[in-house]
């Protein structure tokens, strides 16, 4: 039986001249310049084609935290296409990474160490699996060398991430480099989308390989067949009450577009899964609202009263059902639109799996013509009114006393403009968004819709980089917020200037409302005591004020914005509010 280590010296016989094995075992590479001299390329070190194999996957960006185990990607990175964001925690790297990856088809990038930065990236790889975003984490490793023999922050990759990653990949051929690469993306972008792991032996990437890259591996996008167009033709046509719900992370501005002025022919309704507002514009007669937690009651009932249910890009899961009760009826219609045959996450019943992913779906569905009919338009119309009634903003003067949400957001989304993004991570101050926030375009909401707080301040800073002309407003919680605000810290540092809104209340407000309900008085766990929020954003660099009184909210608005678009620096607004105070 051949060893780790004999495999190695075995594979070594085979390698170019440049390459030699050190006394520790472990190949080192020599400094090459220029083609040889029969004309060949010159050898690149195996981190270096990582990088290069990056770029011609259109990477734009990558959000590290450095370690002495990834040195030679760091080298590559120097001279490439690639902005390298430096980040403060890899848990904010991780969730900058993962929110690049819902704002594109193409997966988000994040780099950081073995060991505890391996462990504390983790939170980033959980929000990708449960929000079907496509991530690439990679991961500094040991020496090969060192492997199996305790060394300093070894650890074993696939025990930790298999049960959470689509992949997890270890680069043991340094030949394998690029292919490593073109294999990782397209496990991320095919199927569900998901984060996959890439393991970086630091030995490993130093070695010296053919520069030659591995082209990308197309990703099938399916579609409807003609008999999947004529079994929901003729659903559609025996529906009374149809009602789509868009959600997931790989639409196209053209599907989403494409979808709306589809639905809205056919006086057609449509809701949005939980946190994913924006697929259909929030202004079109065909929106009718989020489906979620803390949904507001009438669309919840949609999920009931509706007699055929299409979704697109998502699957009736554990939120939208409200914990596998709502819309459990076999009896039921649902067509589910989605490329990943496995139907992961799943509740209810099935009548007809469209292999799809959402823009082929929408371009086969937009060639289906149906007569228009009355109850439909009169059903929309309803659901319509409702949805206006719920997010009409409330009096924009200030009231007497304590500063308040409402007032903030009635002065807020009037002067935003009409591309403009949210983000946010979890929690009660979430839903004053959901509420108020206009969303006209996909990729408008970028949020952790698997619950996770410190969200809000990486995916803010993440639009803000990938969109600098757009504004970006992320509505962070006090209990959230200091998990992740020092990457305020790098939003000064590369230029990102989204507008930041604290709300304090003093307290895990979410977790309060549900001690409240089953443990009414007896308040245990969840009350906090905060620094100055606005003293703290003015000491990493940005605009920061903040507010207690009501009266002031529309001047400090004023400031924070003016800081923006004058000072080109972040803007945060620390508001300070009464306690279990809610959007709705």
């Amino acid at each position: 039986m051949t060893t780790e280590t004999e495999a190695t010296l075995t594979a070594s016989e085979n390698l170019p001249a440049a390459v030699v094995i050190s006394d520790q075992g472990s190949r080192q590479a020599s400094h090459l310049d220029g083609p040889k001299a029969d004309g060949r390329p010159a050898l690149k070190s195996a981190g270096h084609v990582i990088v290069d194999s990056l770029v011609a996957h259109g990477v734009e960006r990558t959000y590290v935290v450095p370690g002495e185990s990834f040195l030679d990607v760091l080298d590559g990175l120097h001279h490439s296409e690639i902005e390298t964001i430096v980040c403060r925690h890899e848990g904010g790297a991780a969730y900058m990474a993962e929110a690049d990856g819902k704002m594109n088809q193409r997966p988000g990038i994040a780099m950081v160490t073995r060991g505890p930065g391996a462990a504390n990236a983790h939170v980033g790889l959980h929000t990708a699996w449960q929000d079907s975003t496509p991530m690439l984490l990679f991961v500094g490793l040991i020496p090969f060398a060192h492997r199996d023999r305790e060394a300093f922050q070894e650890f074993d990759i696939k025990a930790w991430f298999d049960t959470g990653a689509k992949r997890v990949m270890v680069l043991d051929h340094a030949e394998r480099a690029s292919e490593i690469v073109a294999e990782a993306m397209f496990a991320a972008m095919s199927g569900r989308p998901g984060p996959v792991v890439v393991g970086l032996p630091e030995d490993i990437i130093r070695q010296q390989i053919d520069p030659a890259l591995h082209p990308a591996i197309p990703v099938a996008a399916g579609g409807m067949s003609s008999t999947d167009a004529a079994a929901l033709e003729a659903a559609l046509a025996e529906s009374r009450k149809p009602l789509f719900v868009t959600g997931g992370n790989d639409w196209t501005q053209e599907a989403a577009s494409q979808l709306t002025g589809w639905l809205e022919r056919h006086h057609i309704p449509a809701a949005a899964e939980w946190r994913t507002q924006g697929t259909v514009s929030f202004d079109s007669p065909s929106y009718v609202g989020p489906i979620g937690y803390g949904r507001p009651r009438p669309t919840y009932d949609l999920l009931e009263e509706t007699d055929l249910l299409v979704f697109v890009g998502t699957v009736p899961g554990d939120v939208i059902t409200d914990g596998f009760v709502c819309r459990q009826d076999w009896n039921k219609k649902n067509f589910l639109v989605t490329v990943d045959p496995s139907l992961r996450g799943r509740s209810g019943p099935v009548s007809r799996q469209i292999l799809a992913k959402p823009e082929a779906f929408v371009r086969d569905l937009v060639g289906i013509d149906l007569p228009l009919k009355e109850e439909w338009k009169a059903w929309t119309e309803r659901m319509r009114g409702e949805q206006e009634r719920f997010a009409a903003l409330p009096p924009a003067a200030p009231a007497a006393g304590q500063a308040r949400m409402d007032t903030l957001m009635a002065n807020l989304v009037p002067r935003l403009p009409q591309d403009s993004m949210v983000t946010f991570g979890a929690g009660e101050h979430t839903n004053w968004a959901h509420r108020y926030f206009p969303t006209r375009r996909y990729a408008s909401m970028i949020s952790a819709r698997n619950g996770s707080m410190g969200y809000s301040v990486p995916s803010a800073i993440a639009a803000s980089l990938a969109e600098p002309r757009r504004r970006v407003v992320t509505i962070a919680g006090d209990g959230e917020f200091l998990m992740n605000g020092q990457e305020l810290a790098t939003a000064a540092q590369y230029g990102a200037t989204p507008l930041v809104i604290v709300m304090d209340n003093q307290e895990y407000g979410t977790i309060r409302t549900h001690q409240e309900r089953h443990y009414p008085a007896r308040v245990s766990g969840t009350q906090l005591k905060n620094p100055d929020f606005g003293l703290m954003a003015r000491a990493f660099g940005g605009f920061g004020i903040t507010v207690t009184e009501d009266k002031d909210v529309p001047a400090a608005l004023d400031a924070a914005l003016a800081a923006i678009d004058e000072d080109g620096v972040f803007a945060l607004i620390h508001l300070i509010v009464e306690q279990r105070v809610k959007a709705y």
